[in-house]
């Protein structure tokens, strides 16, 4: 029996902006989300999401715990950096610990001890860039853990079985994409799934009462770097019962004027009252360019990934701190940054721990470059209020380089 749960709330402030339906029935889940401001000379929008979780003042960026951990970083640690909501992986989380445990623990916010919103993606992604042997079909995608080899399935509806059983604020549908390079009918082929995909999805979170659980749905859609196959798979998504729209099957190796271009023939597309995900997306030149195409959300590995590896976000661009220039600069990294890191410590401090090969080093430069992020959404939410957005961005893309000439690629 399917109880139709709350519906999502919508307040739009804008004038003059259309504003689709919200479905009836509510499937979409006790997601809220409020459009603040907008540019008039671009498609950047403020805004503000609300979960059972709290709040989340978008745009924003979302931190990635894969395996119900920002990894090297304490829950306290990725709170400071102003992360306000996180990404974890059903794909890896249901290798291990396995959603029994996490249920047993009292779901995944007390597993891992983060009082926050948490969104969990499908596991779609992570089963054709990281399983061995996915074989995919209409009913399922089955694959071999990377971990042990074991055999496993997944289906649209286990999809939404396991994220409510880890007790996701947000759990998105499961997708199907194709890497590149493609032919127009594998994208196509997987386009077409992934709407397909997206009503089983949606049949089953209300079947299992994913509202009542205080969940909601994200749908996300596809299209390859096809234009009109992108537009259709938005169109889509903007008349499903969904709570947010996702943008998929980008930033997978296509250049960067190319993800503008689709990424543009989304958001015209998709609804203006509902909040806008993009992806995988994580640079902070990117998420500039996202935010004026009318993004309200990012996530990303890469700025912890790279941090790791000693390559550190600056105003001017990526260094790479294990570079025997920083060795005497007995001065932070950033004199404008406010991380723990750059609040205490040097660049000397910094490259000795990497080349120490201390843990330390990891989870200070982690810190800052969640941190840098954090600092990049508040100055565009903040230029966004003042009606600023198009110079500070013009501001950001003049000084910033995203490789410099000594950065960890």
């Amino acid at each position: 029996m399917r109880v139709a749960p709350d519906p999502v709330v919508v307040n739009e402030r804008l004038p003059n902006q259309s504003m689709a339906t919200t479905p009836s029935d509510g499937r979409a889940g006790p997601v809220s989300f409020e459009l603040l401001a907008a540019d008039s000379r671009s498609r950047a929008r403020r805004g503000q999401m609300a979960t059972r979780h709290g709040l989340v003042e978008t745009p924003a960026f979302m931190p990635v715990g894969t395996q119900a951990t920002v990894k090297t970083l304490h829950p306290d640690e990725v709170r400071a950096t102003g992360a306000q909501i996180i990404l974890a992986n059903t794909y890896h989380l249901m290798l291990r610990p396995g959603v029994e445990t996490i249920e047993r623990a009292g779901g995944l916010h007390r597993f891992m001890g983060w009082h926050g919103p948490i969104l969990t993606d499908s596991g779609g992604f992570q089963i054709f860039s990281l399983a061995g042997n996915a074989q995919v079909n209409e009913e399922r995608v089955a694959f071999r853990s990377h971990i042990d080899g074991s055999r496993h399935e997944l289906t649209p509806e286990r999809s939404m079985r396991l994220q409510l059983g880890y007790g996701s604020d947000i759990v998105m549908a499961l997708d199907t994409f194709v890497g590149l390079p493609a032919e127009r009918t594998a994208v196509q082929a997987a386009t077409e799934r992934t709407e397909r995909w997206l009503s089983r999805c949606i049949a089953a979170f209300a079947d299992l009462g994913g509202s009542e659980r205080g969940s909601a749905l994200f749908g996300i859609c596809q299209g390859g770097m096809d234009a009109d196959l992108r537009r259709e798979s938005a169109a889509m998504l903007a008349a499903a019962e969904v709570a947010g729209c996702a943008i998929g099957g980008l930033s997978v190796g296509e250049p960067k004027p190319v993800m503008a271009e689709m990424l543009s023939e989304a958001t015209d597309v998709l609804p203006a009252h509902k909040p806008r995900y993009l992806m995988g997306v994580g640079s902070p030149e990117d998420l500039w360019t996202g935010v004026a195409l009318g993004v309200d959300l990012f996530d990303c590995v890469l700025p912890t990934r790279l941090a790791r590896n000693g390559a550190l976000f600056t105003p001017s661009g990526r260094i790479n701190i294990k570079q025997r220039r920083w060795a005497e600069m007995h001065a932070p990294l950033d004199p404008t940054c406010d991380c723990a890191m750059c609040r205490r410590f040097t660049a000397a401090y910094l490259h000795h721990l990497f080349r120490a090969e201390e843990v330390l080093g990891l989870r200070l430069a982690s810190v800052h470059n969640l941190r840098f992020l954090a600092r990049q959404m508040e100055a565009i939410r903040t230029a966004i209020e003042q009606g600023t957005f198009p110079e500070a961005a013009a501001a950001f893309h003049d000084r910033y380089r995203p490789i410099g000439a000594d950065a960890v690629a």
